[in-house]
């Protein structure tokens, strides 16, 4: 029977939720809780902590647990470093093409870093282009990329820009009474930024550096293509890999790169609070940008430029690999080809085809989830909702290579019905990961655009006698249609790229996607102008993702109010 109401209790809705909490504790609840049991228990399965005695016990272990510590925290300071004063000069000052310059500073962001991170060798190591010209001009070597070194400087210029966002918006919300009170009773220059403004924009700067530091502590993919194995996220790898899913430090590993992404969050939180950031009113339009001095616009173009050429240098490394014939030794390729290329399409086509596969699944399947739970979340009464998305919101948290040790412990032995493979040997496990990993992108997609639809649509259609389902069908995805596209682009370009859990779950190269191609093909010098094309390739269909994202974001909210207009005609056709 149909309710009369659109947020009534039915079994439809009920059964759909099911689905989804299903969904969630099969395949991310579940295989977490069972990397913190195998952490947790013997063998007999008695409660133990000796795992985490032996892993401490371990000189191995600990150097792993304290580069890694050492790691994030200087790639945070590193990366603050860039960002905070592109942040502040550009939102404070009058800039020509700040525009420009703040785009360039989130470009970045579309290049895994483990993609970058040979091209990055070929320009600042011991025998890269920089070095080449510093050590003929000044007979200087700076050892950029060099040990745990090359780690921090590739992480801290792939991660900044979470910084440089969030530092953006919290400097355009302070009130600009409160520093133009402080600039007239006489502070200035850098006692005005370290008194009144950095404090104000605390929040957003805290917000990008515990992001930062909790990605660079479970990156996976950047330590192993640059050799840096000293590490908790590869040494978990190496254990599991190596030693085999019953060697309990590899669950130990996970745990621990768990509670530290935990505890950082709450660090960050205690940080703030008791303290009041509020402003009486937004910066952006109540202080007028001040113009820099001639010797002050300098030292900031100065900067500025220093950080953008640092910030594409990873960009033009991997685009020039991908032509370089030969680039051995000297500042530039010394010839350029497009053979890389032929051989890419010609010997990885498959994993080209491959990523089509699984990443379009997998962000179909997300874009399914995410209608489903914003649905429920926003238009029922079902009790615990609030559950669901925050449960889907919980994988931002979980690293992809502890989700991927779940899977495997959880589905080991498990078979595919009617087609007698392994679960764990198969590709669908890593077309699920990926929806797993990027459900969160989807949903918030999902729940943004349902927001912006207004609850008497449904009810009018209702009211004409088109059940919920029709509703829903006829009325709700269409208005909805550009933020599931939005999700669809975002995960999939997103998972087209993931590495860490991809290189736990990938059995055999046939399976192999793009991302894990790239790893594989960097593992040889000979294979770094392959990698270095497919990488270029990867990047390209991020950066039209991302833009097509955008474009349909910007669509989707245009069209909102013409078809709310003319949407009596729809439902007179219910």
């Amino acid at each position: 029977m149909r309710n009369s109401s659109p947020f009534g209790l039915s079994k439809g809705p009920a059964a759909v939720a099911l689905l989804v909490l299903a969904f969630l504790l099969l395949f991310l609840l579940v295989p977490v809780a069972m990397v913190f049991h195998t952490a947790f228990v013997n063998a007999d399965g008695s409660f133990t902590l000796g795992h985490f005695q032996s892993f401490f016990h371990q000189p191995l272990m600990q150097e792993a647990f304290f580069n890694s510590l050492y790691v994030a925290g200087w790639s945070t300071l590193l990366a603050s470093l860039i960002a905070v004063p592109l942040a502040y000069f550009t939102v404070r000052f009058e800039f020509r093409g700040a525009l420009i310059i703040q785009t360039l500073g989130v470009l970045p962001l579309i290049m895994p870093p483990f993609v970058g991170a040979v091209a990055m060798q070929l320009i600042f190591g011991r025998s890269g282009s920089v070095n080449l010209l510093l050590g003929d001009w000044f007979d200087i070597n700076i050892p950029l990329m060099e040990g745990l070194n090359s780690v921090i400087f590739v992480e801290a210029l792939h991660y900044f820009p979470f910084i440089l966002m969030n530092l953006v918006v919290a400097l355009r919300n302070i009130d600009g009474s409160m520093e133009e009170a402080a600039f007239n009773l006489g502070s200035r220059g850098f006692r005005l930024f370290r008194r009144i403004i950095f404090p104000l924009a605390l929040p957003g700067f805290v917000a990008g550096a515990s992001l930062v530091f909790i990605k660079v502590f479970d990156d996976l993919g950047t330590p192993l293509v640059l050799g840096a194995t000293n590490m908790l996220a590869p040494q978990a790898y190496l254990r599991i890999t190596q030693v085999g899913l019953e060697d309990p430090l590899g669950y130990v590993i996970g745990v621990i790169i768990i509670a530290f992404s935990i505890v950082s969050l709450w660090l960050s939180t205690r940080l703030l609070g008791g303290k009041d950031y509020s402003t009486l009113q937004k910066g952006g339009g109540a202080i007028q940008k001040r113009r820099l001095r001639p010797a002050e616009s300098v030292l900031a173009y100065g900067w500025i430029i220093l950080v953008l050429l640092l910030v594409l240098s990873p960009h033009i490394g991997v685009l020039l690999l991908s032509f370089a014939s030969v680039w051995s030794y000297a500042p530039l390729p010394d010839g350029y080809t497009m053979a890389h290329y032929a051989s890419v399409f010609q010997d990885s086509s498959g994993m080209i085809a491959n990523t089509l596969l699984y990443c379009g699944l997998a962000a179909g399947l997300d874009v399914a989830l995410g209608t489903a739970i914003a649905y429920l979340l926003l238009r029922t009464r079902l009790p615990a909702r609030q559950w669901l998305d925050w449960l889907a919101s919980a994988a931002l948290a979980i690293p992809g290579i502890v989700l991927a040790i779940g899977l495997l412990r959880t589905f080991r032995g498990v078979e595919i019905p009617f087609t007698g493979t392994l679960l764990t040997g198969s590709w669908v496990l890593i077309m699920i990961a990926y929806s797993v990993r990027r459900l969160p992108y989807a949903l918030r997609s999902c729940v943004a655009s349902l927001q912006q639809i207004n609850v008497s649509l449904e009810e009018a259609a209702q009211s004409m006698g088109a059940n919920r389902w029709r509703t829903i069908r006829r009325v709700v995805v269409p208005l909805m249609a550009g933020g599931m596209l939005a999700g669809f682009v975002t995960s999939f370009v997103t998972a087209a790229v993931e590495l860490s859990a991809t290189i736990m779950l990938v059995t055999r190269e046939s399976q192999a996607p793009m991302s894990y191609g790239i790893y594989l093909y960097m593992q040889s010098a000979s294979g770094r102008g392959p990698g270095a094309a497919l990488g270029v390739l990867a990047v390209v269909a991020v950066a039209i993702g991302t833009y097509a994202s955008h474009v349909l974001v910007q669509r989707s909210t245009a069209r909102q109010r013409p078809a709310r207009t003319n949407n009596n005609e729809e439902l007179e056709a219910l």
